[in-house]
């Protein structure tokens, strides 16, 4: 099978095209024909100096996959060869991500693919959108009603942010660059606030009435604000750790929520239902071919960029 594999550590160059052995699953497995691999942050953080995750050289990294189930290993019954399927794999000790044609993955952890979403759709929501939903719907608990603010809302994990928080009847405070303003609007945030405002803070409150009931940081760097336009036992989530003055934190009761995303399928399946009745959406910024991983890679190291950049790996 051809791969895009890592041997050390370093830049966007230091991938290389491979022809490697296709794996084979194991008991409770099920083996993947990976059609389109979504890039993230973390593809970045790990080939740039990723030594934490420990992850065996040579490594194919990629941690969003939508394909189609190719074999199940022993014991697997709720998948068939030729499902349609979508996961996030295990990044940590894990040498066979999704940039590749085929990976094998726990079936615990693949649900199948919504059913109006392309491969390409479905590849852009594992990891991000599944750190969206434990955040907004199983830590924060957004309720109808309640005000909620999103950092970064325009982001990876935020735009999904935003869409769940509407989905699940919040009012929305979202903040991103001005630029991205009309694209919070579009994803249904109710209010859009410049982060590099001197009064951002002032305008957050005012925009709430006072206080937000609930805020989610995707972006680091925002939990001490947080704490200070939160309302009193109030809740807030980050996906990053927390640094600075939190003081307000333990004064006015509050409540907060450190975010990994653990994989399983539960979660997919929660959240299928949204996009399916079109209530979410994926924003894809750029479709590549496989072996233009290295194109995807600056993009992510440039920080810069609106949506998920896809690899297009197979058919």
């Amino acid at each position: 099978m051809r791969a895009m594999v890592i041997t050390r550590f370093g830049g966007p160059d230091v991938f290389e095209l491979r022809d490697l052995e296709r794996p084979e699953p194991g008991p409770g497995q099920v083996l993947v024909r990976v059609v389109a691999s979504g890039t993230n942050p973390v593809d970045a953080k790990i080939r740039q100096a990723g030594s934490w995750a420990q992850i065996p050289f040579p490594a194919v990294l990629g941690y969003d996959v939508s394909g189609v189930v190719e074999e199940v290993g022993p014991g697997v019954t709720e998948f068939k060869a030729g499902d349609e399927v979508f996961y996030t794999p295990e990044i940590f000790g894990n040498p066979h991500g999704s940039y590749a044609e085929y990976t094998v993955a726990s079936a615990g952890i693949v649900a199948r693919k919504p059913a109006n979403l392309s491969h390409v759709e479905a590849a852009g929501i594992p990891l991000a959108g599944g750190t969206a939903w434990e955040a907004v719907i199983r830590r924060l608990n957004v309720r109808p009603g309640e005000t909620v603010l999103i950092h970064g809302g325009a982001g990876g994990v935020g735009s999904f942010a935003v869409q769940f928080a509407k989905a699940a009847g919040a009012r929305v405070i979202a903040t991103a660059s001005k630029a991205n303003h009309p694209a919070l609007r579009e994803l249904g945030a109710d209010v859009a606030i410049d982060y590099r405002a001197p009064d951002a803070v002032e305008r957050i409150a005012r925009e709430a009435g006072g206080s937000v009931d609930a805020a989610f940081d995707t972006a680091g760097g925002n939990v001490p604000m947080s704490t200070l336009v939160t309302r009193p036992f109030g809740r807030i989530a980050t996906i990053l750790p927390p640094d600075g003055d939190l003081s307000a934190l333990y004064t006015k009761n509050q409540t907060l929520f450190g975010t990994f995303l653990m994989r399983e399928g539960a979660w997919l399946r929660e959240m299928t239902p949204l996009f399916e009745r079109g209530q979410a959406k994926v924003v894809v910024d750029e479709v590549l071919p496989l072996d233009e991983v290295s194109i995807a890679h600056e993009r992510l190291d440039s920080g810069h960029g609106r949506g998920k950049v896809i690899l297009r790996v197979g058919h």
